[in-house]
């Protein structure tokens, strides 16, 4: 399956489940693997026949910016649905990672697949 994929991508997020993650954003890094709808973009060179990655994550600046999620599975599985439902991905890996949350850890986080049913 050939997919693109989005590295290290830094975003603002409402995530958590303690007080002070409730009332301000912290930061995210995400990792993206989303396998292209079709293979038309490898004989046509367009990039409407693929998925444009700036306009992935446009979106999901745009929708970490308007909602808030208890965890980070469910932010993981939010990204996942709206990259299969408005981007035609026929399957997705995403990653999300909550950083420096805990002492002597980097990273914190979460790695779903999903594939549409």
């Amino acid at each position: 399956m050939d997919h693109i994929f989005l590295r290290e991508i830094k975003l603002e997020a409402k995530v958590g489940i303690y007080r002070r993650e409730r009332v301000t954003s912290q930061p995210v890094e995400l990792d993206l693997d989303i396998a292209l709808p079709s293979d038309a973009v490898f004989s046509t060179g367009k990039v409407a026949d693929t998925i444009d990655y700036a306009v992935v994550v446009g979106r999901l600046r745009e929708e970490l910016a308007e909602r808030r999620f208890g965890l980070v599975e469910e932010l993981a599985e939010h990204i996942a649905r709206l990259l299969i439902a408005e981007f035609g991905t026929p399957w997705v890996r995403v990653s999300v990672a909550k950083l420096g949350i805990l002492r002597g850890v980097k990273h914190v986080g979460v790695t779903i697949e999903r594939s549409r049913r």
